[in-house]
């Protein structure tokens, strides 16, 4: 009986430290035996005061500041091309060649005809003013006769009679060879038009230095009047150009600068507001903007590719800005979690401007305080925490 009674020790003894070796190697203790720090692994921020602004994006164009269309007024063959689009060009290069021996010829006999019709108007003019001058002579002198009974009035009437009809003659000669000069003056100056970049040989020249952005000439073919031969960037600004609503437009200012994105040439620059039009537009409603682009900013940038301009209207300095995904709301109530002594405070906030990703808080939170920016969701006020690096 004693024996059986001290093997039923021995069990529940040997049960005992079973029980007691798995209870080591739970929660507090390692494999290896080495302690494990307690409490919700959070990342934190420490504020600091800091600026933020409000940005509205719009979408708009580039255009340069100096563009030069090449207009052809008439249809003519193109015979030759020696520029392409997206080349540079000087002022003075040829870009292609074109058949204008008719329109020269046109040119040259209508600058016969106009300079003849000139002179014409000019040498009638000197012929018809003696002619008068004298009919105004006779005319005085009679009349002086007349005053001591030297003349009869007939002889004033009949001296009336050819000066009268002499400024007649003049008026209507001279109004049909003005007519006949305005003619030939509206033929030159179209045909001037058609040669205005064209030099004597039908060789169309650049008008300006820049890119060559547009090229309708192709060899042997014709050329239409309505559409323009070629179309030149200047090399020396370029400008971007958007329509703002009538709530922006108060907000923005001559001087301010504005962010632009241009995603066909990968560019983004800062760039400065030139104008505003007070004036919207009557079909849209919408209000022009104009920013210049920086001068080291315009390569790459061509006339008509697409813009996104974002305006930084309200701003704010000197504030407590944070991540806005470190703020957390329940119902109209928004609040945070800091760190006071690895235990997690629960604070409520007032929030202001909005930015990029970030929010300005305007009350419950300051300078100096552990922001829980990872981790606050799993968090209650009064939870032990302990802070860890990003790569946790």
């Amino acid at each position: 009986m004693k024996t059986s009674t001290r093997l039923l020790a021995l069990s529940i003894t040997a049960a005992a430290a079973v029980t007691l070796a798995g209870c080591g190697s739970g929660s507090g203790a390692s494999s290896s035996g080495e302690a494990q720090p307690s409490g919700t692994a959070v990342q934190v921020q420490e504020l600091t005061l800091s600026s933020i602004s409000t940005g509205n994006t719009v979408s708009g164009k580039v255009a340069a500041d100096n563009e030069a269309s090449v207009m052809i007024g008439a249809a003519v063959k193109c015979t030759a091309v020696y520029k392409d689009a997206g080349d540079q060009v000087k002022a003075g290069d040829v870009l292609c060649t074109l058949d204008l021996s008719s329109t020269i010829s046109s040119y040259n006999a209508a600058s016969i005809s106009y300079n003849s019709a000139a002179q014409s108007y000019q040498d009638q003019s000197q012929v018809f003013a003696q002619q008068i001058s004298l009919y105004e002579k006779n005319l005085n002198d009679l009349k002086q006769l007349y005053e001591i009974g030297a003349a009869s009035q007939t002889e004033i009437d009949q001296a009336q009679l050819q000066l009268d009809s002499a400024i007649a003659t003049r008026n209507s000669t001279l109004a049909q060879l003005k007519a006949g000069m305005q003619n030939y003056q509206s033929s030159l100056e179209q045909l001037s038009t058609v040669l205005e970049d064209v030099d004597g040989s039908g060789n169309v020249l650049a008008p300006i230095t820049g890119t060559l952005v547009t090229m309708n000439a192709t060899e042997n073919n014709f050329i239409s009047a309505a559409m323009p031969v070629a179309v030149i960037d200047g090399a020396d600004q370029m400008k971007v150009t958007v329509s703002v609503s009538e709530a922006l437009v108060p907000k923005l200012n001559i001087g301010d600068q504005a962010d632009v994105s241009v995603s066909a040439a990968d560019k983004t620059f800062s760039a400065e507001i030139r104008s505003v039009e007070q004036a919207a537009n009557a079909q849209t409603k919408l209000y022009t903007v104009t920013l210049s682009v920086p001068a080291e900013d315009s390569g790459g940038l061509l006339s008509g590719m697409f813009a996104d301009v974002t305006f930084h209207t309200d701003s704010s300095s000197d504030t407590i800005v944070v991540p806005s995904d470190a703020i957390l709301t329940t119902g109209e109530t928004q609040y945070v979690f800091v760190v006071e002594d690895n235990t997690a405070k629960y604070v409520e906030v007032t929030t202001g401007l909005t930015g990029d990703g970030v929010t300005e808080i305007t009350s419950g939170l300051s300078a100096g305080q552990q922001l829980v920016t990872v981790g606050q969701s799993y968090l209650s006020d009064g939870d032990t925490v302990r802070v860890v690096s990003g790569e946790d």
